[in-house]
């Protein structure tokens, strides 16, 4: 899996007709796929209850808004990895190429718009949380009521602008175009977007941390904390990968399948560090969920400012 455009398009696997007669199966791009696709699977299912009860079951507040875009925004990236995954799968098993390549660096490149949707809203929870640190009384008292959907709004539309620009280059063949589209898209991410959210949850968890002497850190801080750090660990592979293939074409993109993978480890471990968190380990159950979910979300003071 790679957007490297200005190489050719690799050729399809042979047949092996030495030795035994089996097929030149990769077995480790098999398994990495393989897991690749069930990760997808399960993510699926934990943005869906995400979408589910902050959608209809949870009470909405300025940081709700933001979790339920980008349980979209996951949800929506891991739905084009699943047929990417297979479709890379049923290659390597089948040793033929299944579809062309230009319909597989589509879905990727649809991918990368919910992927860096992702990053943008990160960035702007970490900054709403920040804010909400540093100048409370503004935040309690002359915070724009609909600011959490007028940012979100803003982002997406950001994020739709980006990706059919990298889009319609990409797919008309202009390579040197796309490459420099490709550049500026994870120049965006790492120079405008990656900085603010560092440094916000870095004076976020010194705030925290000081004031933790006195009583323990809401769990909703808990939350953003593993989630960007989760991020970093995770989803920051996948644009740095992309991002030094277009500086430098002649990497080996080896490892393009082990950042996809995770990636998608990335789009679905939030749901599960939700429930972890509000639920300090308790038996897990539709109800139980409902409930670890309303204890990070719902928690008063900050949090219960008006969406």
């Amino acid at each position: 899996m790679e957007l490297n455009q200005t190489s050719p398009p690799p050729s399809p696997p042979v047949m092996d007709t030495e030795g035994d007669d089996s097929y030149g199966i990769n077995v480790t791009d098999v398994a990495v796929n393989s897991v690749t696709l069930f990760i997808c699977l399960c993510g699926l299912a934990g943005n869906g209850a995400v979408l589910w009860l902050l959608g209809f079951h949870i009470r909405r507040n300025p940081i709700t808004v933001y979790i339920l875009n980008l349980a979209v925004a996951d949800f929506t990236f891991l739905l084009f990895m699943v047929p990417s995954s297979l479709l890379y799968l049923l290659e390597e098993l089948s040793c033929s190429t299944v579809v062309s390549l230009k319909y597989l660096r589509s879905l990727l490149l649809l991918s990368l718009f919910s992927y860096n949707m992702g990053l943008y809203l990160l960035t702007a929870i970490s900054i709403e949380r920040c804010g909400s640190i540093l100048f409370p009384l503004w935040y309690r008292c002359r915070r724009p009521q609909r600011l959490s959907w007028v940012v979100c709004a803003l982002l997406w539309a950001l994020s739709v602008a980006v990706m059919v620009v990298v889009t319609s280059l990409c797919l008309s063949h202009e390579h040197e175009h796309c490459r420099v589209a490709l550049i500026s898209m994870y120049a965006l991410s790492f120079l405008i977007f990656a900085p603010p959210m560092v440094i916000s949850n870095v004076i976020l968890f010194i705030k925290v941390q000081c004031g933790s002497k006195r009583r323990q850190p809401k769990r909703l801080y808990v939350v953003i904390f593993l989630t960007v750090l989760f991020f970093l660990i995770f989803g920051v592979p996948l644009s740095l990968s992309n991002f030094l293939k277009q500086l430098s074409p002649t990497v080996v993109s080896s490892s393009s399948q082990v950042v996809f993978l995770l990636a998608c480890i990335n789009s679905s471990i939030n749901p599960f560090i939700y429930f972890l968190v509000g639920s300090c380990w308790r038996r897990c159950s539709i109800v139980s969920l409902q409930v670890a979910f309303r204890r990070v979300f719902e928690e008063t003071g900050t949090t219960t400012v008006s969406s």
